[in-house]
């Protein structure tokens, strides 16, 4: 190789060095402005910020981070380095928001979930600043409205909870340590302290009902789908009680129609320390309740924002355009997202979207469903999940078209009017034998006018009886079939840390290189000289 040709390669490896050693910006916390995020509806001591890890992911998950009482977001955003949950978020590219407070009526800088505007659905307060600030993120970066999470320690769980029970629509499930029940701060609560006394020295309790009845109230008529939930709390905590794990079990027991014996219990070595695990599942197995209470544990707990069991059980380790954890197509578990009492809501059918035990149904429709008055409606029985859909004469998969003048196949024609092969007042079938074997497996078998009462069929529904029998709309005489289960100082830990991610000076590319190749030029004209 020449002279020349040395100079030329050595100056290439230069230039490639450079761009080598300079490295790429890292992704950091940033502010949003209020008018890009807020409707000017919501508190003004509200600010956003927002982490977007550098390789998000296509329609990216959201998890809100809510800080402690005299935190920041930068202070939060430390801890969830600390506990790897900025790590996590790299790694599964999903976005962060946190939010941040500055409530004049008290310098700790505490979530306000004690009002009623914030422990109302859309009612102006704290809760819903968080909401409009999913909605920016949605829209801006084309995030995943369908997989919205939320965690947050001391006063920030406090608002992770609230936020599950006023925006159930918006949540598909939170992760909080050292809270309190969804409406217990309100207890005690004043707005110049913004400090829920009763709640937290523990002395606020109610039945699992009535703490049930506290999350409904909070977005009435609400029937949807319920977020799952996690609670950490130690056990020695001086700062907020214990009690309020023992309450908020009972609440979220009740919101999620579960029952009140955990399917598990199990001693676990975490961190060093001891935790007695309770957890709940749904019929498909995913935990929906899942309490963690740390022996002899601080305020805090000494697992703050653990990305080993948060991360698992919000799903963001996992991929899909819908959360990979709600049990059923169309959401939930069985009996959940009802109304108050112990029922669903017998006008839709049952419980949250998609059903008790079936799609859209009641907890009859594993055979031929629940049948309404003379056939069913689904919009008000559900659709049966193996006897077809039942209207006026709908079909039954297995035992024929059922309705005016309708074929059953073993059974011979059937007049469902007056009149038809059938003798205008009952009596016996001209063809097709008894009444009692009027259709094969499946199908309700409707009377004439008069005629006598059969029994219903094995298989594929109740009986209908049109004008005479026993009922009317079948054995079951509730339109929207059975209901499921239906479907609240020192405060907080300082600020650990702050956001400290500095980014490097670089040269652009292209002036790089024009360094480099000045200096072969001027090498090449000395070696002339």
């Amino acid at each position: 190789m020449t002279r020349n040709g040395n100079l030329v390669a050595s100056a290439l490896a230069i230039t490639l060095g450079l761009f080598a050693a300079a490295p790429a910006q890292a992704a950091s916390l940033q502010s949003v402005a209020t008018s890009a995020w807020s409707k000017g509806d919501v508190p003004t001591y509200i600010s956003m910020y927002i982490y977007v890890p550098n390789n998000v992911a296509t329609n990216p998950p959201i998890l809100v981070v809510a800080h402690y009482c005299g935190g920041s977001a930068s202070g939060v955003f430390g801890e969830a380095q600390s506990g790897g949950i900025v790590s996590a978020a790299d790694t599964n590219g999903f976005i962060m928001i946190y939010p941040q407070t500055t409530n004049a009526a008290t310098s700790a800088n505490c979530w306000d979930v004690g009002s009623t505007k914030s422990l109302t659905h859309n009612g102006g307060g704290d809760t819903q600043a968080v909401a409009e600030m999913v909605s920016y993120t949605v829209t801006k970066y084309s995030a995943n409205a369908n997989r919205v999470y939320a965690t947050g320690t001391s006063s920030g769980a406090m608002m992770t909870e609230a936020l599950l029970a006023v925006y159930p629509d918006v949540f598909k499930a939170g992760a909080e340590f050292s809270g309190v029940p969804a409406g217990c701060w309100s207890d005690g609560w004043s707005a110049a302290s913004n400090w829920g006394g009763n709640c937290a020295s523990g002395r606020t309790t109610f039945t699992a009902q009535q703490w049930g009845d506290k999350v409904r109230a909070m977005y009435p008529g609400y029937s949807g789908y319920r977020p799952r939930v996690q609670l950490w709390h130690g056990a020695s905590d001086t700062t907020i009680s214990p009690n309020n794990q023992t309450e908020a079990i009972k609440e979220w027991t009740n919101v999620l129609g579960l029952s009140t014996t955990p399917t598990t219990t199990a001693t676990v070595s975490f961190n060093n320390h001891s935790w007695t695990r309770q957890s709940w599942t749904d019929s498909c197995g995913y935990t929906v309740l899942d309490a963690w209470l740390e022996a002899n544990g601080p305020h805090g707990t000494d697992a703050n924002l653990n990305s080993t069991y948060v991360i698992p059980f919000l799903a963001l380790d996992k991929t899909g355009a819908t959360d990979p954890e709600i049990c059923g197509s169309a959401g939930g578990a069985s009996g959940t997202g009802g109304a108050p009492g112990t029922g669903g809501t017998t006008a839709t059918g049952g419980a949250r979207t998609g059903g008790a035990s079936s799609i859209g149904g009641s907890t009859h429709a594993a055979t031929g469903g629940s049948i309404g008055v003379g056939g069913g409606n689904p919009a008000t029985g559900g659709r049966p999940a193996t006897g077809g859909s039942l209207g006026a004469g709908g079909n039954l998969p297995t035992g024929g078209t059922l309705g005016v003048g309708g074929n059953a196949p073993t059974g011979g024609r059937l007049a469902v009017a007056t009149g038809g092969n059938l003798p205008a007042t009952g009596g016996q079938l001209a063809t097709g034998g008894s009444l009692g074997l009027g259709g094969s497996t499946g199908g309700a078998v409707a009377l004439s006018t008069g005629g006598s009462n059969v029994t219903p069929l094995a298989t594929g529904g109740m009986a209908a009886v049109v004008g005479g029998g026993n009922s009317v709309g079948g054995n079951s005489a509730t339109a929207g079939g059975d209901t499921g289960v239906s479907n609240t100082s020192n405060p907080g830990s300082p600020d650990t840390g702050s956001c400290s991610c500095v980014v490097a000076r670089k040269t652009s590319p292209a002036g790089l290189f024009a360094l480099a190749l000045g200096a072969v030029l001027a090498l090449q004209r000395r070696r002339r000289r």
